[in-house]
């Protein structure tokens, strides 16, 4: 496959005794453990963002279970939406000899120097879901049509409101975005944006607090916590005599702290509807939200298809062969135009969530009750 024991010495050279004798190749006991020639006995290190999302924690099973199946060896890993820790973390999957890597960025811009590490050990790169910026060191990118994603949100709330129809406003629309250091956020936003920019600047909608910039909306970490702090101050600001008629929210997590902030100052009831209100994800606390006419819309993404796609990147590099990319002109970063397979996200509400979720094999009528 690669000969990689000399680079990998070099970067355990201030390791234990154990790593580095693992690193070229030797076990701690003097026997020796040389890789296998092509793909055979590899294995792959996967790192996560954190445990705290439903969503990562099927990422990372679902990875695994696609590489094993292939006959890989995995080492899954969470940073726990902490940087420096996953970093780390990499750095070890260095040491301890992977022999590729799938990575989905907790800040974008903080992996340059370790994917350094891992191109010096002729390792590849992949990029999940959220692009690695400022490196040349990657090598392909999985995702979903990041843009589209925000474009439903933004037509759902535009269908929803009739605004298509002509129906009598303005309506008042406040915007929430991801955070500020995933790449994916701008995408989302200027997904949805291009939708409802028109419809703003007819004054149709009102964004009451003028936070209309992404710098303004920025959510750190997908935090639901931050979102609802953020939604009770703007509530308390713009709406003491006004009503939110929608929420542009990216995100489910964002969304259940939106609905806590809208419930404690009374929406919900039959004199103060719900504003429409959507998601991305389609997380099991959503999905229930939106069944019982809270949350109004979620985006799903199939993760397995996900998984299905990183992982046969991962297996094509290994056996030499060129991955399946069908976009390669989007995903810049700021180095170099990675090559990418995005998938299409769907439209969820309570119109047809049976049929995408239950009928689809994602969720089980057991799962959302």
């Amino acid at each position: 496959m690669r000969n990689r024991r000399a680079a990998l010495a070099a970067i355990a050279s201030t390791a234990s005794l154990a790593l580095a004798l693992t690193a070229c190749g030797q076990n701690s006991e003097g026997g020796s453990e040389e890789k296998k020639g092509g793909a055979e006995g590899a294995t792959i290190g996967i790192a996560m963002p954190t445990k705290s999302s439903e969503r990562w924690i099927a990422d990372g099973a679902n990875v695994e279970k696609e590489l094993k199946g292939k006959g890989y060896k995995t080492k899954l890993v969470y940073g726990e939406d902490d940087p420096d820790q996953q970093v780390s973390q990499i750095e070890n999957m260095i040491t301890q000899g992977v022999d590729a890597l799938i990575v989905a960025a907790i800040d974008n811009k903080s992996l340059g120097n370790v994917l350094q590490q891992a191109k010096d050990a002729d390792i590849p790169v992949i990029s999940y879901d959220r692009l690695i910026l400022g490196t040349e060191n990657v090598d392909y990118y999985a995702s979903f049509d990041n843009e589209k994603v925000g474009e439903l949100q933004g037509s759902y709330i535009v269908d929803k409101l009739g605004l298509e129809d002509g129906e009598k406003g303005p309506f008042s629309i406040e915007l929430f975005a991801g955070s500020n250091d995933d790449n994916n956020t701008k995408y989302f936003f200027q997904g949805a944006m291009n939708v409802l920019k028109p419809y703003v600047d007819k004054g149709d909608l009102v964004v009451r607090s003028k936070q209309t910039a992404l710098n303004q909306v920025t959510t750190l970490r997908w935090d639901g916590g931050t979102a609802q702090k953020r939604m009770d101050d703007l509530l308390t600001s713009s709406y003491r005599s006004a009503r939110v008629d929608a929420v542009l929210s990216p995100y489910d997590g964002i969304s259940i702290g939106i609905l806590s902030a809208l419930k404690s100052d009374g929406y919900g009831t039959k004199s103060k509807p719900m504003p429409v209100v959507t998601g991305q994800d389609a997380e099991v606390a959503s999905v229930k939200s939106i069944i019982t006419g809270e949350q109004t819309q979620t985006v799903y993404k199939d993760l397995r298809e996900l998984a299905k796609v990183a992982s046969n990147m991962v297996d094509a590099v290994l056996k030499d062969k060129k991955p399946e990319v069908n976009d390669t002109k989007s995903y810049d970063n700021g180095s170099k135009v990675v090559p990418a397979f995005l998938l299409q996200p769907v439209s969820v509400d309570k119109a047809n969530y049976k049929e995408v979720l239950v009928d689809g094999g994602y969720y089980t009528e057991n799962d959302l009750k």
